[in-house]
């Protein structure tokens, strides 16, 4: 059975969030959106959403691998995670009202604004 090249961009994509989930606690936003969008041709929106679907089973596997090194407080983490429920659906709603050239503009700014704040002290 050949495994199609979709397939194995898809495993890639999944394999290299899960890397930089358990190294960085990051990976959605920062892997697999713009992975999807190049190696799969997803537009924003969709990557955006798929990513964020995936983001429920990393997110739970990271959290019990992290918590077995004592590394997660959940008090913290269900307080950060109520204001974020508002923040995800304002998010999205704004998303949908602008244009997608737009939400890439403002992701990449994102990234290098993150890129310059790790390098510059």
């Amino acid at each position: 059975m050949k495994i199609s090249d979709r397939t194995l961009k898809l495993a890639a994509i999944g394999t290299l969030a899960g890397v930089f989930s358990g190294l960085f606690g990051v990976g959605g936003g920062t892997v697999i959106v713009p992975l999807l969008i190049f190696w799969l041709a997803y537009g924003e929106r969709l990557a955006t959403g798929t990513s964020l679907a995936a983001i429920v089973v990393i997110g739970l596997f990271g959290t019990l691998a992290q918590g077995a090194y004592g590394n997660v407080h959940l008090g913290t983490g269900l307080a950060l995670s109520i204001p974020a429920i508002g923040g995800v659906l304002l998010g999205t709603a704004i998303q949908q009202r602008i244009p997608q050239r737009a939400v890439s503009l403002l992701f990449a700014a994102l990234l290098i604004a993150v890129a310059v704040e790790l390098i510059v002290p």
